[in-house]
């Protein structure tokens, strides 16, 4: 029931990814054991990619947990990865940084070679995004590292990076009916370059849902960071009536299909050009069956249009262009020295 697709290079994976970050801790406490019987789950019902991060405390090591404790189910799992400095270590970064972060990505996961790793920089305005992503194509060359991509890179980074030689498998965007800043350009270069689009936030961490139909806007802060995060993108959207419209035509649309409105909020992401996954967040199984009925929807030409009709004021800006402004209110919320805090 989930759709499979393979990168350029032939790599399979599923359409739908079960996410990491969800497991870090700052979504409330994590049961180990759970969360590895959860993972089984995950791969029996045909989600065997996962994402996870060196800066997502503890989570390259539960899924070397368990790769050791499932081997039969680890054979049919990718993994991709990602290579975060700190935004504080980022003038330092070298060989010997980046080649220590990779081996201990290596050594959680328990693996000799990493299927993909995914690289970000917090601040352009330190130029050494391009030798780092050398670096990390030269441990591909060694053999620690399968493939190449991208998180949340700007368009001109982009072609920054290809133009000085880096091959690039893959790049991890937000990309949400609230949020199509990969619209304006990503899309139809990464996609004219066979560089796959792997999208988060598809629903808003949890906003697009119908918990939040015809409910008025909260008062209070929201309850953890990923919320606050996507309630930012909601204002920038439009607001909060306009983020009800949208709410009720995905309601409509569900109903017709007999779904829900995340089912449909990420159907719709995973039908546009250029885009090869969505990333769900779990934390558990919870929703297990409504991620299986993703791969099953198919929304047709009058679900689409109901979808188009709904007006957007933004954001308009490049990929990632506002959580960048570490003194913006997306920025602010960002934690930048992860990678030698576990």
């Amino acid at each position: 029931m989930i759709p499979r697709t393979t990168l350029a290079d032939g790599f399979e994976i599923s359409r739908i990814i079960k996410g990491g970050w969800h497991l870090a801790g700052g979504h409330g406490p994590i049961d180990p054991a759970a969360a590895l019987r959860d993972m089984a789950a995950f791969v029996e019902a045909g989600i065997t990619t996962f994402d996870c991060a060196n800066i997502y405390t503890g989570v390259e090591q539960l899924i070397g947990d368990f790769r050791r404790q499932y081997p039969d189910h680890a054979k049919r799992t990718q993994v991709f990865t990602k290579f975060v400095p700190d935004l504080q270590d980022l003038p330092i970064v070298d060989r010997q940084y980046v080649e220590t972060v990779i081996d201990r990505s290596l050594a959680r996961l328990g693996v000799e070679q990493l299927d993909a790793v995914q690289f970000h920089w917090w601040d352009y305005h330190v130029p050494r995004y391009v030798e780092t992503a050398l670096e990390l194509q030269r441990l591909q060359k060694a053999g620690k590292i399968a493939r190449l991509g991208l998180t949340n890179f700007s368009t001109p980074k982009l072609l920054e990076m290809r133009s000085a030689g880096v091959r690039i498998a893959s790049h991890q965007l937000q990309y949400s009916l609230l949020d199509k800043r990969a619209e304006r350009l990503m899309a139809e270069y990464c996609q004219s370059q066979k560089i796959a689009l792997l999208c988060y936030g598809t629903v808003a961490g949890g906003w697009l849902s119908e918990r939040w139909l015809h409910q008025p806007e909260p008062a209070e802060p929201p309850a953890n960071r990923s919320l606050v995060k996507y309630k930012l993108i909601i204002d920038e959207f439009g607001g909060w009536a306009r983020f009800q419209s949208l709410l009720a035509a995905l309601h409509q649309i569900a109903k017709k299909h007999s779904t829900d409105i995340a089912t449909v909020a990420t159907r719709a992401i995973l039908d546009r050009p250029g885009v090869t996954a969505a990333i769900v967040g779990a934390t558990s199984t919870a929703h297990l069956a409504a991620h299986l009925q993703i791969g099953e929807l198919h929304l047709d030409d009058q679900d689409r249009a109901l979808i188009a009709a709904i007006p957007a004021d933004g954001p308009h800006s490049d990929i990632y262009t506002l959580e960048r402004d570490r003194t913006g209110p997306h920025g602010r919320i960002m934690k930048y020295n992860l990678t030698n805090s576990q």
